[in-house]
C-alpha cells in the first residue's frame, strides 16, 4: 500500500521537457510542432489520439544564451502589446516572440511562461514565478488589465513605463560613467609613468651630478614608492572597490547611506534627485491610470522609485493615506518633493484626474534629467581635460625641468 500511495506523488514531480516532433496527418500531409511532456511515450501516445503519424521526437534543447536584461524585457511587452492590440491571440503572441528572439536565455524564458499559461494558470501568475524578471508592478499591472479585460491596454502602459524608465537609467549611467572611465584611464596611465618612465629618468639624473629641483625630487619620491608598494597601492584601491559595492549590495544600512549620500552629491545630486522623482511620479501614474487602488499603488512605488529615501516617504505616505489624509498632504509631511509637484497632485484630486497630472510630473522631470545629463556632459568635459592636463603635464614639467637647467648652464 505504501508503494501504491507513493507513486501519484512521484508522477506530479516528474518535470515536462519541451520537445519537437514531425510526423503525417490523416491526409498524409506534413505536420510539426512542439510539446511539453515528461517523456517521449507521452508524446507519441498524445499525437496518435489526435490521428498523427509520428516520425521524429526530439528533446528541444537551447544554447547557453546571454543573460536576461531589463531592456529584453521591456522589448518583449512592446512586442507583446502591439501584437494582443492587433488581434493575435496570446499563446500565438508568445510563440511568435519567443521564438523569433535573439537570445535564447528569452526565448526560453518565454516558451516556459507559455507553458504555464496553456496549461491554464493566468498570465500575472506565470509571471509571478520568475520574479527575478517580473517585479511586482509588473504582475500586479497584468493581473489588473486580465480582471478589467484590457490586457492589451495595461501592456502597452506596462512598455511605456519600462520604456522611458529604462532611457532615464541609462542618462545616469552614461553622466556618471564618463567621468569615471576617464580618471580610471589617468589613474593607470599615471601608475605606468611612475613605475616605469620616472626610474628611467632617475637613472639619467643620476649622472648630472647636480641638485635637482624640487618638483622633480617630489615626483621621483612618489615613484620609488610606487615601485615599493605597488602591489599594496592595487591590491588596496581593487579591494576596497570590490569590498564597497559587495556592501553596498547586501547591507540594508548602507545601501540607506549611499542612497542619501547621491542625493546630496554637489552636482550628480541634483540629477539623480530628479531621475528618481521621474521613477516615483511615472509608477504611480501607471498604476493608478490601471485602476490600482490608491493605497495598493504606492506597495509598487517606493520600490520601483530606487532610492531608500524616497522609499521611506513612500511607506509614511501610505500610512497616512490609509487613515484617510489627501495625497497631497502626506507627500507635504514626507519634505522630499518640491512644491511644483505636491502643487500638480493637489490639482489633480481636486479635478479627478491625477494620474494625467502624475504623467505630466513625470514628463517635467524626464525632460529636466534630459537637460541636466546635456548640461552635466558639456561641463564634464573640460573639467575633466583640466585635471588630466594638471596630473600628466605636472609630470612631464617635473621630469623635464632638471633637463632644462642642465640646458640652461651649458
Amino acid at each position: 500500500m505504501a508503494t501504491t500511495s507513493n507513486r501519484p506523488l512521484k508522477t506530479n514531480q516528474v518535470k515536462e521537457i519541451l520537445y519537437a516532433w514531425e510526423g503525417k496527418d490523416k491526409t498524409g500531409k506534413s505536420v510539426k510542432g512542439e510539446s511539453r511532456a515528461s517523456g517521449e511515450a507521452v508524446i507519441n501516445a498524445s499525437l496518435r489520439r489526435q490521428g498523427i503519424v509520428v516520425t521524429k521526437v526530439k528533446k528541444k534543447t537551447y544554447s547557453s544564451g546571454k543573460k536576461i536584461t531589463e531592456k529584453d524585457i521591456s522589448l518583449f511587452t512592446r512586442q507583446l502589446a502591439t501584437m494582443m492590440k492587433a488581434g493575435v491571440p496570446l499563446l500565438q503572441s508568445f510563440d511568435i516572440v519567443g521564438k523569433g528572439h535573439a537570445n535564447p536565455s528569452v526565448s526560453k524564458l518565454l516558451l516556459d511562461i507559455r507553458a504555464d499559461v496553456e496549461t491554464g494558470t493566468s498570465l500575472s501568475n506565470a509571471f509571478k514565478k520568475f520574479p527575478l524578471y517580473f517585479d511586482p508592478l509588473f504582475c500586479n499591472l497584468v493581473g489588473a488589465g486580465e480582471q478589467a479585460g484590457i490586457l492589451e491596454d495595461l501592456l502597452t502602459r506596462l512598455a511605456i513605463y519600462k520604456e522611458k524608465t529604462l532611457a532615464i537609467k541609462s542618462k545616469i549611467k552614461s553622466a556618471l560613467t564618463y567621468p569615471i572611465a576617464i580618471l580610471s584611464i589617468a589613474f593607470i596611465v599615471t601608475a605606468v609613468i611612475m613605475l616605469f618612465v620616472v626610474p628611467a629618468f632617475k637613472k639619467v639624473f643620476s649622472t648630472f651630478g647636480a641638485e635637482l629641483p624640487g618638483p622633480t625630487l617630489v615626483v621621483i619620491a612618489i615613484s620609488e614608492f610606487f615601485v615599493s608598494y605597488w602591489y599594496l597601492i592595487f591590491g588596496g584601491i581593487f579591494g576596497t572597490i570590490y569590498f564597497f559595492f559587495q556592501s553596498w549590495q547586501r547591507s540594508l544600512k548602507m545601501q540607506r547611506f549611499m542612497d542619501r549620500l547621491l542625493l546630496q552629491l554637489p552636482i550628480f545630486g541634483i540629477v539623480i534627485r530628479k531621475a528618481t522623482m521621474a521613477r516615483w511620479t511615472r509608477t504611480l501614474a501607471t498604476m493608478f491610470a490601471a485602476g490600482v487602488p490608491l493605497v495598493e499603488a504606492l506597495d509598487s512605488v517606493g520600490g520601483a522609485s530606487g532610492n531608500a529615501v524616497y522609499l521611506d516617504a513612500t511607506i509614511k505616505i501610505q500610512s497616512e493615506v490609509t487613515t484617510g489624509t489627501s495625497l497631497t498632504v502626506a507627500m507635504q509631511n514626507a519634505d522630499v518633493f518640491p512644491n511644483m509637484v505636491t502643487q500638480m497632485v493637489s490639482i489633480g484630486e481636486e479635478s479627478g484626474s491625477l494620474d494625467a497630472m502624475l504623467g505630466k510630473v513625470a514628463d517635467f522631470y524626464e525632460d529636466e534629467v534630459d537637460e541636466a545629463v546635456a548640461s552635466l556632459s558639456s561641463l564634464m568635459e573640460p573639467l575633466i581635460m583640466v585635471v588630466l592636463g594638471v596630473i600628466i603635464g605636472g609630470l612631464v614639467i617635473a621630469m623635464y625641468l632638471p633637463i632644462f637647467k642642465l640646458g640652461a648652464v651649458v
